[in-house]
């Protein structure tokens, strides 16, 4: 079969390579799936990069997190699921970006037929982390305000609309001008730019001196040390990313580390997921395909690419103002 693996950490356009390989077979408590697409996303190039911690590659690496697949062969002991069955495919050692895969059978999601290829592809990393974000790390209160940077990302716009069913305020950080009409369309409350001033001044005139609650970033570096300035004192801070892979810098202003009690935490999907128990993993499931369903969690389908073409794809997954998520579909010509 076909799969992208990579010998050593780099740029993913140059150190990732398609490769024929064995076809897995499936072991105690294991599927194999054929993969009917997986989307590009930022912990996938981060895992290439070298910068992505919980999972340590043994080279030739595969890669993967998600992705979509129908099952192909079942391995001993595995009793709840057929052959042909198309499911939510979770690879938590990286694998998906290839032609088939083997996984454990409890990280794999039954989903509705309804739902399409794209949104089954990506069913799992950016719902479940809006979910678990908003509704149980921190735990926002209905008529609170939440702040987020990367406002524009495909996780960035479901937390609005999420925070927005959930009667949740929301002030979105953004680059350029040119996003903020959208993202009010998309139900948030107050959209402001970066380049336009200091983010916790301009935070602070919209929801008062005193700061927010509550706040998520991907960010770190220079935005993130801003989001941390913009906490009310009893604030908690949410990291989930490392765009930039610069610091937070949370002792440059001693207001901020010697009065109050704000908190600044790691929310990790990997560290989550394994935590809860079956019926909280179910009821995880059952909340994506309502919100779904309603067009409150969903991924904007963009351009779709070959295995072979995986440069391309993950070149065009970081170019700026891209429209909608990437994808690699193995069957694709």
């Amino acid at each position: 079969m076909k799969a992208i693996r990579f010998a050593q950490h780099g740029e993913p356009s140059k150190v990732l390579e398609t490769e024929n390989v064995p076809l897995p077979e499936p072991g105690d408590g294991q599927v194999r799936v054929r993969i009917l697409a997986t989307p590009v996303n930022p912990s996938d190039l981060l895992y290439v990069r070298g910068y992505y911690a919980g999972v340590e590659p043994r080279f030739p690496a595969p890669v993967g997190f998600e992705g979509v697949g129908i099952v192909d062969a079942i391995g001993p002991g595995v009793k709840t699921l057929a052959t042909g069955q198309r499911l939510s495919v979770v690879n938590g050692q990286g694998g998906n970006w290839a032609e088939y895969a083997v996984v454990p059978a409890g990280d794999l999601f039954p989903v509705p037929d309804e739902i399409p290829d794209e949104q089954v592809a990506s069913f799992v990393i950016n719902p479940a982390s809006a979910i678990l974000m908003v509704r149980r790390v921190l735990a926002v209160p209905r008529g609170e305000w939440l702040l987020q940077s990367a406002a524009g990302s495909e996780l960035g716009r479901m937390i609005i609309k999420l925070a927005k069913r959930d009667g949740i305020r929301t002030v979105n950080v953004v680059r350029r001008r040119e996003a903020v009409a959208e993202l009010e369309r998309l139900g948030a409350d107050a959209v402001i730019v970066s380049t336009e001033g200091p983010i916790d001044e301009q935070v602070r005139r919209i929801v008062g001196p005193e700061g927010v609650k509550y706040a998520v970033d991907p960010v770190v570096g220079e935005t993130g040390t801003q989001i941390f300035k913009a906490l009310h004192e009893d604030g908690r801070m949410l990291v989930y990313g490392s765009l930039t892979g610069e610091p937070i810098r949370v002792g440059e202003d001693p207001r901020y580390i010697l009065a109050g009690r704000r908190i600044l935490e790691v929310y990790w999907l990997g560290y989550w997921l394994p935590r809860l128990t079956d019926a909280e993993r179910q009821q995880l499931g059952e909340d994506i395909v309502a919100l779904m369903r309603e067009g409150i969690i969903e991924t904007s389908p963009g351009l779709k690419y070959s295995l072979d073409e995986v440069g391309d794809a993950v070149t065009q997954a970081e170019q700026k103002g891209r429209q909608g998520k990437v994808f690699l579909v193995p069957g694709k010509k």
